[in-house]
């Protein structure tokens, strides 16, 4: 997981990571942290195999559940 890199940065750690893949070590990379809808797109380097984005979870609306249980 790359968290809070620069797109730069993440361009540098995938580069460590492909020779590592080409050395048949299986290895995923997540970008996470920082990460914008109007910033992905620089994110979106070949090798990055997830982006996570908070927006998608810290700005959905709330929705109130309840779940009630009754003993027999």
């Amino acid at each position: 997981m790359l968290d809070n890199f620069t797109p730069s940065q993440v361009e540098e750690a995938v580069g460590i990571v492909r020779s590592a893949r080409a050395r048949g070590r299986q290895i995923e990379v997540e970008v996470s942290g920082g990460v914008e809808l109007d910033t992905i797109s620089g994110y979106a380097i070949d090798g990055v195999d997830f982006i996570s984005i908070g927006a998608l979870t810290h700005s959905a609306p709330a929705l109130p559940v309840s779940m009630e249980v009754e003993r027999s």
